[in-house]
């Protein structure tokens, strides 16, 4: 008797949706709200990292004697 190996990329699909239907989705509300966090916290961190860039350039500046 012969057994017949599965092929790796259906093994590997069938796998893939048997994980995908453990998965605990968010509801729609929940998504906006995690999603407004992320750009909030996205602009505050732009800000911030390009405040310590100014910071830094300045420094350099100041420190090569560049006006």
């Amino acid at each position: 008797m012969t057994e017949k190996k599965e092929n790796a990329i259906v093994r590997y699909y069938r796998e893939t949706v048997g994980e995908l239907r453990k998965v605990s989705w968010p509801t729609r509300e929940e998504a906006i709200h995690l999603t407004r966090i992320v750009i909030v916290v996205l602009v505050v961190m732009a800000i911030f990292l390009g405040f310590v860039d100014w910071i830094g350039g300045m420094l350099l500046n100041l420190a090569l004697g560049i006006s």
